[in-house]
């Protein structure tokens, strides 16, 4: 009797611990897949959720909501919906090499990448792009189609005019997301990884945002292609695919004895790579016996995914750095002693909020593992020793004022809620006077530190009245006459932004440069009207929505903001943008134009670049099969972009043809166009 009280107790112990797992693992994912922020690591989640699985298997009870039977999330989104033909599973994993060759016995398997982005669903027929899903949570997925037309490397139309449907990864190339992420000012609005900013792109309501982004899409499944004979090989349809104008994902064929080998190659190539991964997937090449092998609950059995073992390494928390924000936020950014991994030497590692410090119990001297996740990013992996000691600052690190602890969806983040702090206004003046807002050369955040302290600046006007102090700035520390008049010509250089750089020049919370644009498209550069309307207006606005419309509404409902503005427009004039034909704001519409050489008829290849954005077209910097017309005066050269477009079929246009191209008189509209600038 009292033996059965004791395994009852055991029983009821293990339940609340597999209770526990499930709410912190939910609560991760929903995070994560949902809003885009972390508040744990990878490395974490796979602890937790491996915990949970092997307590199933022990206990062989399974509770309501586990996120080992469930797939995927719900959807957040005011996309379109739409229910999957065919449920979409994960796959079940390893980090052993020994369990793939085991798994795969005597046949012959197809190796590839396993890809870090969003799995979405392409449907072709008749030979045209009809539509494009999301995974969504497994059994319904959100339709994207506009914004998969705009990604870099999916093909519009295709050969085969038949009906067929095909999975893949959409995904950001790191080179990308830092690119985006330079553009970014303030280390809590940039993006924490690839993955999260490509969810984020390819789930746009105005596909412009998504053709901005950079977003590719790799095939790695054909799921249906009415009368081909594949000869009961997926590594046919993989060539299929690709013959059709498809990116299928890098593979390999293997068998149990090249397998090891393979894998090794596979993970050398890491470093170099451009696109994330999580791992590999080994797929059995014979579809007939993959589909044999039947499904489990959420878990094909015809493929298996094997993740890295994270190289982690111990070493010792010195610090835990909190580092301010312009947006006020203070971000805590651990520092330990140096160690190797993955090739590298790493010595600090984000942990995003104070939520995350908290849950790891942090502490100056604690013993920490830290690894790289996808064998990129820094991250800590465990507390060894788990002292709790760290505390977020009482004070902001830079002005020392009282900090506040704000809690928002169950995070906690620290925040200095003192407008006057100093690093405000030095990363506020730098994102204002940055090359894609009023493009003031010469202003560095250390020279705008210097200013702040001698006084010279305050507030946005000032930054036009540098002039008054000169001699001063002559004599400081960096500068000389010369210097001092390029930093002023440079100031009088950017009196006349457009309505497009002023807007993102002003750092309102969540409206970067894309938005900008879009803005300024809709309002057609009417600051006046963009400023006074309502958050109604805003949010009917596709692509900006109910959270950057309050945003908006927010930052210009504030009366210090507003007089703010006001002094800045007495110092600078917004340039509307010059009216093209009626009717032609859609006219380049899905066009794509790459400008290279000199040009006589734009003052520089951003105006032309503005002219072809405004009139629904995008420019690109490189030439391929989707580009509508290279822009080059010297037609006839024989430079890398007129040889590329020659070999592909893309039209080299001049100047002057282009203007014809667009119902532009070349002449009058050359000559309107020197008189702006005199």
């Amino acid at each position: 009797m009292s033996g059965e009280k004791i395994s009852q107790g055991g029983a009821d112990v293990k339940t609340a611990r597999m209770k526990e797992l499930i709410e912190t693992l939910r609560s991760a994912s929903r995070a994560y897949y949902q809003e885009s922020r972390e508040i744990m690591s990878n490395f974490e989640y796979d602890r937790l959720y491996d915990e949970l699985l092997a307590l199933e298997k022990e206990t062989g009870t399974i509770l309501s909501g586990s996120p080992t039977q469930q797939v995927g999330y719900d959807l957040v989104s005011e996309l379109p919906r739409e229910r999957h033909a065919r449920p979409m599973l994960s796959l079940d994993k390893t980090k052993s090499v020994e369990d793939l060759v085991a798994w795969m016995g005597s046949q012959r398997t197809i190796l590839s990448w396993k890809l870090d982005g969003i799995t979405v669903v392409l449907t072709y027929e008749g030979g045209e792009l009809k539509k494009a899903v999301t995974r969504g949570n497994g059994i319904i997925g959100e339709v994207i189609t506009g914004n998969a037309k705009v990604f870099r490397n999916v093909p519009i139309r295709i050969p085969f005019q038949g009906n067929l449907i095909l999975r893949g990864e959409a995904l950001m190339r790191y080179s990308d997301f830092e690119r985006i992420n330079r553009s970014i000012s303030g280390a809590d609005a940039k993006y924490k990884n690839p993955r999260n900013l490509c969810a984020g792109s390819v789930r746009q309501l105005d596909p412009r945002i998504t053709a901005e982004r950079g977003v590719y899409f790799y095939a790695f499944m054909l799921v249906r292609a009415d009368g081909v004979d594949f000869k009961n090989s997926h590594a046919a349809q993989f060539d299929w695919l690709s013959q059709q104008g498809f990116d299928v994902v890098q593979h390999v064929m293997v068998t149990s004895d090249t397998l090891p080998e393979e894998v090794k190659r596979f993970e050398a190539r890491i470093p170099e790579n451009d696109f994330p991964s999580d791992g590999l997937v080994l797929l059995f090449d014979d579809i007939a016996y993959g589909d044999s092998l039947g499904t489990t609950a959420k878990f094909p059995r015809n493929s298996i995914a094997f993740k890295w073992s994270d190289e982690t390494a111990e070493t010792t928390l010195r610090e835990i750095e909190w580092s301010p924000s312009r947006t006020g936020l203070i971000n805590p950014v651990a520092v330990f002693d140096p160690v190797e991994l993955e090739g590298t030497t790493v010595s600090r590692a984000s942990v995003h909020n104070v939520s995350i410090v908290r849950a790891m119990k942090l502490g100056v001297g604690d013993r920490i593992t830290v690894y790289k996740a996808n064998m990129i990013i820094p991250q800590i992996a465990d507390n060894l020793t788990k002292s709790g000691a760290a505390e977020p600052p009482a004070r902001c690190p830079v002005c020392g004022a009282p900090t506040e602890i704000r809690r928002e969806n169950d995070v906690e983040t620290l925040v200095c809620p003192n407008p006057d702090c100093v690093i405000k206004k030095i990363k506020s003046f730098a994102l204002m006077t940055s090359r894609d807002a009023l493009n003031i050369d010469g202003l560095s955040e250390a020279t705008l530190e210097k200013f702040i302290g001698a006084g010279f600046i305050h507030e946005y006007a000032d930054l036009f009245d540098l002039e008054q102090h000169r001699s001063e700035i002559a004599q400081m520390e960096g500068f000389g006459e010369k210097s001092a008049d390029n930093l002023i010509s440079a100031v009088e250089g950017a009196r006349n932004p457009d309505m497009t750089r002023f807007v993102y020049a002003l750092g309102i919370p969540g409206i970067g440069l894309q938005n900008a644009k879009m803005l300024t498209r809709y309002f057609r550069g009417d600051f006046d009207a963009f400023r006074n309307a309502s958050e109604e207006e805003l949010t009917g606005i596709e692509g900006i929505g109910a959270v950057l419309a309050r945003a908006v509404r927010e930052f210009f409902d504030k009366a210090e903001n507003v007089r703010q503005v006001e002094d800045l427009l007495k110092k600078v004039t917004i340039e509307r943008p010059a009216a093209g034909p009626e009717g032609q704001a859609d006219l380049f519409q899905g066009k794509t134009f790459v400008i290279t050489g000199s040009l006589n008829r734009f003052r520089n290849r951003e105006a032309l670049k503005e002219y072809i954005e405004a009139r629904g077209g995008r420019a690109s910097g490189s030439v391929s099969g989707k580009t509508s017309c290279l822009i080059n005066n010297d037609t006839q050269s024989n430079s890398t972009k007129n040889r590329k477009a020659r070999e592909l079929g893309v039209p080299v246009l001049s100047e002057d043809e282009f203007l014809r191209l667009a119902g532009e008189n070349p002449e009058t509209f050359g000559a309107a166009s020197l008189r702006s600038e005199t």
